[in-house]
């Protein structure tokens, strides 16, 4: 998909729904980031062990920040939900907020049942509405930033527990790609997110039920480096 335009330019089973895995997290970066202030403290109230996670402790306190790095990075659950339980009205007021900015996009064939794409059944989505989704979310410059870093060492506010990340997405950095995000889990199977600069247009490619996605995404890269044409229309 063109991000700018929206129009898809190669597509395999676009309106396939699949569950999100943790691509859900960009939502809940997009919904976080209309809320909270990059410098705000919040608060570990229910530590998750599910999946993959940071270690967070009940009542370790962490800027929205270096928690934003945490989800995004390597897609720390318990970041996750820490940034969905300190939203007004907690967890369900979050998500609440996630499927309303779902429908103000236009992403029909999307739902979102918890903010770090554990529920498979409730997490759904197509990959042409994840390529929506991405295109919306790379126009944020936080967002843009954070999904570009490879690795970062962020700490909680009292500087005791240093966490070094590392970003999932061993494609970063590689054929213009500079974001987006990875998921998986057994049901959703291996998915991809990958923004990528050509020709100073961004790309947005979604693989989703892979058995190898950076191999599958790398197909993809191949086949639009320098393979696209953009005609100026002159009046």
């Amino acid at each position: 998909m063109d991000a700018d335009s929206k129009i898809v330019l190669y597509a395999k089973n676009p309106d396939l729904r699949s569950s999100t895995a943790s691509t859900i997290k960009i939502m809940t970066a997009l919904v976080a980031l209309d809320y909270f202030k990059l410098s705000d403290i919040l608060t570990v109230n229910k530590p998750s062990d599910e999946g993959s996670v940071l270690g967070l402790l009940e009542g370790e306190k962490m800027t929205f920040e270096n928690l934003l790095y945490a989800m995004l990075l390597p897609s720390a659950n318990d970041a996750a939900l820490t940034i969905a339980q300190n939203y007004p009205g907690g967890e369900a007021a979050f998500i609440k907020a996630m499927n309303a900015k779902a429908k103000s996009f236009e992403l029909y064939n999307t739902h979102y049942s918890d903010p770090a794409g554990l529920a498979d059944e409730g997490d759904y989505t197509t990959p042409f509405d994840l390529a929506r989704l991405a295109s919306f979310a790379m126009q944020n410059s936080e967002i843009r930033k954070i999904v570009g870093t490879k690795e970062q060492t962020i700490s909680d506010v009292s500087n005791t527990d240093v966490y070094d990340l590392k970003n999932l997405n061993i494609l970063l950095g590689e054929d213009g790609v500079n974001g987006v995000k990875t998921g998986y889990t057994e049901e959703a199977g291996q998915v991809l997110v990958t923004s990528k600069d050509e020709q100073g247009k961004t790309i947005i490619i979604v693989v989703m039920g892979s058995t190898d996605r950076f191999s599958d995404t790398q197909i993809l890269l191949d086949l639009v480096s320098n393979n696209l044409t953009y005609l100026s229309i002159h009046p």
